[in-house]
Protein backbone atom coordinates (compact mmCIF):
# COMPACT_ATOMS: atom_id res chain seq x y z
CA UNK A 1 0.00 0.00 0.00
CA UNK A 2 2.97 2.54 0.86
CA UNK A 3 4.31 1.73 -2.30
CA UNK A 4 1.04 2.43 -4.23
CA UNK A 5 0.70 6.06 -2.40
CA UNK A 6 4.19 7.09 -3.25
CA UNK A 7 4.06 5.96 -6.70
CA UNK A 8 0.39 8.50 -6.79
CA UNK A 9 2.30 10.71 -5.07
CA UNK A 10 5.25 10.97 -7.55
CA UNK A 11 3.27 10.86 -10.04
CA UNK A 12 1.32 14.20 -9.29
CA UNK A 13 3.41 16.33 -11.85
CA UNK A 14 3.50 14.27 -14.51
CA UNK A 15 -0.21 13.74 -14.22
CA UNK A 16 -0.71 17.67 -14.07
CA UNK A 17 1.20 17.57 -17.57
CA UNK A 18 -1.02 15.05 -19.54
CA UNK A 19 -3.85 16.59 -17.56
CA UNK A 20 -3.04 19.75 -19.80
CA UNK A 21 -2.69 18.00 -22.62
CA UNK A 22 -5.73 16.56 -22.83
CA UNK A 23 -7.47 19.96 -22.00
CA UNK A 24 -5.69 21.02 -25.39
CA UNK A 25 -6.84 17.93 -27.19
CA UNK A 26 -10.35 19.07 -25.91
CA UNK A 27 -10.69 22.29 -26.66
CA UNK A 28 -9.28 21.75 -30.24
CA UNK A 29 -11.96 19.34 -31.22
CA UNK A 30 -14.37 21.67 -29.18
CA UNK A 31 -13.60 24.77 -31.97
CA UNK A 32 -13.51 22.17 -34.73
CA UNK A 33 -16.92 20.98 -33.48
CA UNK A 34 -18.22 24.29 -33.26
CA UNK A 35 -17.75 24.92 -36.86
CA UNK A 36 -18.69 21.87 -38.31
CA UNK A 37 -21.74 20.76 -36.03
CA UNK A 38 -23.09 24.16 -34.56
CA UNK A 39 -27.29 23.75 -34.62
CA UNK A 40 -27.36 20.34 -36.69
CA UNK A 41 -28.76 18.59 -33.14
CA UNK A 42 -31.74 20.43 -33.15
CA UNK A 43 -33.62 19.21 -35.90
CA UNK A 44 -36.18 16.83 -35.95
CA UNK A 45 -39.33 14.57 -37.34
CA UNK A 46 -42.67 16.42 -36.23
CA UNK A 47 -46.34 16.03 -37.63
CA UNK A 48 -47.25 18.47 -40.25
CA UNK A 49 -48.66 21.24 -39.08
CA UNK A 50 -48.20 20.58 -35.60
CA UNK A 51 -45.49 20.56 -32.69
CA UNK A 52 -45.84 17.12 -32.07
CA UNK A 53 -43.16 14.59 -32.29
CA UNK A 54 -43.45 12.32 -34.67
CA UNK A 55 -41.38 9.60 -33.24
CA UNK A 56 -41.59 8.38 -29.48
CA UNK A 57 -37.42 7.86 -29.51
CA UNK A 58 -36.71 11.23 -31.57
CA UNK A 59 -33.50 11.91 -33.33
CA UNK A 60 -32.05 14.30 -35.44
CA UNK A 61 -33.04 14.65 -39.05
CA UNK A 62 -31.71 16.15 -42.30
CA UNK A 63 -33.25 18.34 -45.08
CA UNK A 64 -31.21 17.41 -47.52
CA UNK A 65 -28.01 15.33 -47.98
CA UNK A 66 -27.29 11.62 -46.63
CA UNK A 67 -28.35 11.85 -43.52
CA UNK A 68 -32.05 10.85 -41.59
CA UNK A 69 -35.23 11.95 -43.75
CA UNK A 70 -38.67 12.00 -42.01
CA UNK A 71 -41.08 9.81 -43.34
CA UNK A 72 -43.26 11.59 -46.24
CA UNK A 73 -46.62 10.74 -45.13
CA UNK A 74 -48.09 13.62 -42.56
CA UNK A 75 -44.09 14.26 -41.07
CA UNK A 76 -41.64 17.13 -41.60
CA UNK A 77 -38.56 17.66 -40.19
CA UNK A 78 -37.29 21.24 -39.00
CA UNK A 79 -35.92 23.10 -36.43
CA UNK A 80 -37.43 23.28 -32.41
CA UNK A 81 -36.32 20.13 -30.77
CA UNK A 82 -33.76 20.53 -27.63
CA UNK A 83 -31.66 17.64 -28.30
CA UNK A 84 -30.48 14.39 -27.41
CA UNK A 85 -29.80 13.72 -23.53
CA UNK A 86 -32.18 17.15 -23.25
CA UNK A 87 -30.43 19.28 -24.90
CA UNK A 88 -26.62 18.53 -23.43
CA UNK A 89 -25.04 16.21 -26.32
CA UNK A 90 -24.84 19.08 -28.93
CA UNK A 91 -22.00 22.16 -30.52
CA UNK A 92 -24.27 25.20 -29.65
CA UNK A 93 -21.96 26.70 -27.44
CA UNK A 94 -18.23 26.90 -26.64
CA UNK A 95 -18.84 24.35 -23.33
CA UNK A 96 -21.35 22.17 -24.51
CA UNK A 97 -19.16 20.91 -27.39
CA UNK A 98 -16.29 20.94 -24.97
CA UNK A 99 -18.58 18.77 -22.71
CA UNK A 100 -19.33 16.16 -26.10
CA UNK A 101 -16.07 16.05 -26.66
CA UNK A 102 -15.35 14.90 -23.34
CA UNK A 103 -17.76 12.02 -23.39
CA UNK A 104 -16.35 11.01 -26.56
CA UNK A 105 -13.38 10.67 -25.36
CA UNK A 106 -14.51 8.93 -22.07
CA UNK A 107 -15.90 6.77 -24.95
CA UNK A 108 -18.99 6.66 -22.60
CA UNK A 109 -22.07 6.54 -25.46
CA UNK A 110 -19.53 8.31 -28.25
CA UNK A 111 -20.89 5.95 -31.32
CA UNK A 112 -24.90 7.48 -30.40
CA UNK A 113 -23.33 11.20 -30.86
CA UNK A 114 -21.94 9.47 -34.10
CA UNK A 115 -25.03 7.80 -35.36
CA UNK A 116 -27.00 11.56 -33.84
CA UNK A 117 -24.39 13.46 -35.91
CA UNK A 118 -24.80 10.73 -38.91
CA UNK A 119 -28.77 11.52 -39.06
CA UNK A 120 -28.24 15.54 -39.13
CA UNK A 121 -25.84 15.66 -41.64
CA UNK A 122 -24.47 12.55 -43.53
CA UNK A 123 -21.57 10.16 -42.82
CA UNK A 124 -18.60 12.42 -44.72
CA UNK A 125 -17.43 14.22 -42.21
CA UNK A 126 -18.53 13.09 -38.81
CA UNK A 127 -16.76 9.54 -38.90
CA UNK A 128 -13.63 11.51 -39.90
CA UNK A 129 -14.08 13.47 -36.97
CA UNK A 130 -15.21 11.29 -34.37
CA UNK A 131 -12.53 8.72 -35.22
CA UNK A 132 -9.66 10.40 -35.05
CA UNK A 133 -10.68 11.72 -31.51
CA UNK A 134 -11.57 8.83 -30.15
CA UNK A 135 -8.04 7.65 -32.06
CA UNK A 136 -5.89 10.36 -30.97
CA UNK A 137 -8.10 11.46 -27.55
CA UNK A 138 -8.64 8.09 -26.03
CA UNK A 139 -6.41 5.36 -27.05
CA UNK A 140 -3.76 7.88 -27.00
CA UNK A 141 -3.82 10.47 -24.23
CA UNK A 142 -5.57 8.76 -21.71
CA UNK A 143 -3.45 5.72 -21.96
CA UNK A 144 -0.74 8.15 -20.85
CA UNK A 145 -2.26 8.51 -17.38
CA UNK A 146 -1.92 4.42 -17.06
CA UNK A 147 1.72 4.53 -18.33
CA UNK A 148 2.93 7.70 -15.75
CA UNK A 149 1.62 5.35 -12.86
CA UNK A 150 2.57 1.78 -14.22
CA UNK A 151 6.01 3.93 -14.43
CA UNK A 152 6.46 5.23 -11.09
CA UNK A 153 5.05 2.26 -9.55
CA UNK A 154 7.74 0.04 -11.06
CA UNK A 155 10.12 2.63 -10.25
CA UNK A 156 9.03 2.48 -6.54
CA UNK A 157 8.76 -0.80 -6.08
CA UNK A 158 12.74 -1.17 -6.97
CA UNK A 159 13.32 1.21 -4.26
CA UNK A 160 11.24 -0.83 -2.01
CA UNK A 161 13.25 -3.99 -2.94
CA UNK A 162 16.50 -2.04 -2.90
CA UNK A 163 15.48 -1.02 0.84
CA UNK A 164 14.70 -4.39 1.70
CA UNK A 165 18.58 -5.59 0.01
CA UNK A 166 20.35 -2.73 1.37
CA UNK A 167 18.92 -3.78 5.17
CA UNK A 168 19.32 -7.40 4.84
CA UNK A 169 23.01 -6.79 3.72
CA UNK A 170 23.43 -4.27 6.90
CA UNK A 171 21.82 -7.02 9.43
CA UNK A 172 24.45 -9.25 7.92
CA UNK A 173 27.32 -6.84 8.08
CA UNK A 174 26.72 -6.28 11.86
CA UNK A 175 26.14 -9.63 12.26
CA UNK A 176 29.58 -10.46 10.93
CA UNK A 177 31.45 -7.50 13.12
CA UNK A 178 29.63 -9.20 16.24
CA UNK A 179 30.79 -12.34 15.21
CA UNK A 180 34.72 -11.01 14.66
CA UNK A 181 34.73 -9.52 17.68
CA UNK A 182 33.69 -12.05 20.06
CA UNK A 183 36.61 -14.67 18.09
CA UNK A 184 39.31 -11.66 18.90
CA UNK A 185 38.14 -11.45 22.40
CA UNK A 186 37.93 -15.58 22.64
CA UNK A 187 41.70 -15.29 20.72
CA UNK A 188 43.06 -12.55 23.17
CA UNK A 189 41.60 -14.67 26.21
CA UNK A 190 43.65 -17.46 24.97
CA UNK A 191 47.06 -15.70 24.01
CA UNK A 192 48.18 -14.85 27.75
CA UNK A 193 51.58 -16.24 29.10
CA UNK A 194 51.30 -19.39 30.74
CA UNK A 195 54.49 -18.53 32.90
CA UNK A 196 51.95 -16.25 34.50
CA UNK A 197 51.17 -18.46 37.59
CA UNK A 198 47.98 -18.43 39.37
CA UNK A 199 48.05 -17.75 43.62
CA UNK A 200 46.21 -20.37 44.38
CA UNK A 201 48.32 -22.68 42.72
CA UNK A 202 51.27 -21.25 44.44
CA UNK A 203 49.78 -21.81 47.66
CA UNK A 204 48.66 -25.15 46.80
CA UNK A 205 52.35 -26.23 46.64
CA UNK A 206 53.30 -24.43 49.75
CA UNK A 207 50.51 -26.18 51.56
CA UNK A 208 51.40 -29.79 50.04
CA UNK A 209 55.58 -29.04 50.78
CA UNK A 210 54.57 -28.30 54.32
CA UNK A 211 52.52 -31.63 54.85
CA UNK A 212 55.39 -33.87 54.36
CA UNK A 213 56.06 -36.29 57.27
CA UNK A 214 59.40 -35.18 59.35
CA UNK A 215 60.14 -38.82 59.90
CA UNK A 216 60.18 -38.91 56.33
CA UNK A 217 62.69 -36.16 56.21
CA UNK A 218 65.18 -37.35 58.88
CA UNK A 219 65.31 -40.70 57.60
CA UNK A 220 66.52 -39.64 54.39
CA UNK A 221 69.20 -37.65 56.06
CA UNK A 222 70.27 -39.88 58.81
CA UNK A 223 73.81 -41.92 58.39
CA UNK A 224 74.52 -44.62 60.28
CA UNK A 225 76.83 -45.29 63.58
CA UNK A 226 78.57 -47.77 61.19
CA UNK A 227 79.18 -45.77 58.28
CA UNK A 228 80.20 -42.33 59.99
CA UNK A 229 82.86 -44.55 62.00
CA UNK A 230 83.57 -45.57 58.58
CA UNK A 231 84.02 -42.19 57.44
CA UNK A 232 86.25 -40.65 59.68
CA UNK A 233 88.55 -43.25 60.83
CA UNK A 234 88.46 -44.64 57.00
CA UNK A 235 89.08 -48.24 56.18
CA UNK A 236 90.43 -51.15 58.64
CA UNK A 237 93.34 -52.45 56.57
Amino acid sequence: LQVVLNSIIKAMVPLLHIALLVLFVIIIYAIIGLELFIGKMHNTCFINGTRTLAEEDPAPCSLSGHGHHCPPNGTVCRDGWQGPNNGITNFDNFLFAMLTVFQCITMEGWTDVLYWMNDAMGFELPWVYFVSLVIFGSFFVLNLVLGVLSGEFSKEREKAKARGDFQKLREKQQLEEDLKGYLDWITQAEDIEPDQNDPKEDHLEMKHSSSIPTSKTESVNTVSPVEEERIVCGPFW
